[in-house]
């Protein structure tokens, strides 16, 4: 793939939905930690800050979305949250919000095996007892 055929925006895709957001590149930084957590800062005017608060205004962090860098793909990951930015070099017009993303892993058959058991409840009863 060439440079030419990158194209200019970062795309996310809520996956129930099918709904889109489309943001051009030029105001996006990205940062990714070392526990798979991407942070997207986004400095942009203020109509396009507005319009990525409003896209994860009622999500349910439990849903998945997808995102899309320059055309190269789909890739999925977990909503975890919307922050406020502070830049005082922003010009009047413009805001930056952090869009914090969590990459989406399948476990796998050997690590649902291996779980950890978060309860120990069990009941004192069994289904013919009753």
């Amino acid at each position: 793939m060439s440079e030419n055929d990158i194209n200019p925006f970062f795309i996310i895709k809520k996956v129930r939905e099918g709904d889109e957001l489309k943001m051009n590149q030029k105001f996006i930084k990205i940062r990714m930690n070392s526990n798979k957590v991407m942070a997207i800062h986004y400095k942009a005017p203020m109509e396009r800050t507005i319009e990525l608060e409003m896209f994860f205004e009622n999500f349910n962090p439990i849903d998945r979305i997808n995102y899309d860098i320059g055309g190269t793909g789909w890739v999925g990951a977990n909503f975890r949250g919307l922050i406020d930015g502070k830049d005082d070099s922003l010009p009047i017009d413009y805001d930056y919000k952090i869009l914090m993303l969590e990459e989406y892993k399948c476990p796998s058959k050997v690590e649902l095996r291996n779980l950890k058991r978060s309860s120990k409840f069990r009941p004192n009863f069994t289904l013919a007892d009753s």
